[in-house]
């Protein structure tokens, strides 16, 4: 008990090789408006060095969830959140 469950979702999208300027086109549309351009804060918190203080799991099921308002659920494609997962580790 206590193991959570492996997510095929999270597990498609760690086997993939993210494009960091794909990652950054991404984020310039989905995610600048509330995360600031350079991902410093604005509405959103800042997400300079994001990669440190969260696993990539971790980041994906936040992304996802939209768990904590205002920030909305996302639903992209495994490599669309691989190359996310690029722009955010190219932040530290």
């Amino acid at each position: 008990m206590g193991a959570s469950q492996p997510d095929p979702y999270v597990n498609a999208t760690l086997d993939l090789k993210g494009s960091l300027e794909q990652g950054g086109q991404l984020f310039r549309i989905n995610c600048a408006g509330c995360h600031g351009i350079s991902a410093q804060g604005h509405l959103g918190p800042n997400l300079l060095d994001v990669s440190e203080r969260r696993n990539d799991a971790q980041l994906i099921k936040q992304i996802v969830s939209g768990n904590t308002p205002p920030m909305p659920r996302f639903q992209m494609e495994p490599q669309e959140m691989a190359d996310l997962l690029a722009y955010l580790h190219s932040l530290n």
